[in-house]
């Protein structure tokens, strides 16, 4: 199996969930948008900091990766495929805590 294989699986099973979560936002009582934001903000976050620290890794030789395995492109010196795991994060964690969390509780802690 491929990295990019193993990544999409994740990535497609995270989306479901982001979409289930943003779906049900108007159920519970909140807007979609806000969490579309989320998602997006997290998302760009997490992925630059995965390209400067793996980028980092890299360049110091604290690990390699079988190129053939790889697709190919790269963002700095990064592998495209290493974008799954922050995009699968993003994904899934924001959207899990809107799914989990009631809006009585939130307004609560406000």
């Amino acid at each position: 199996m491929t990295y990019a294989g193993l990544g999409v699986g994740v990535v497609v099973a995270c989306a479901a969930v982001a979409v289930w979560a943003v779906a049900t936002e108007p159920r519970r009582g909140r807007r979609p948008a806000r969490l579309l934001a989320v998602l997006g903000l997290t998302a760009a976050a997490l992925c630059l900091l995965t390209v400067v620290f793996d980028s980092l890794m890299i360049a110091a030789d604290l690990f390699r990766y079988d190129e053939a395995a790889l697709l190919g492109p790269r963002v700095g010196r990064a592998p495209v495929e290493d974008l799954a795991w922050p995009l699968a994060a993003a994904l899934a964690l924001p959207s899990l805590l809107a799914l989990t969390t009631d809006r009585r509780t939130t307004e609560a802690r406000a």
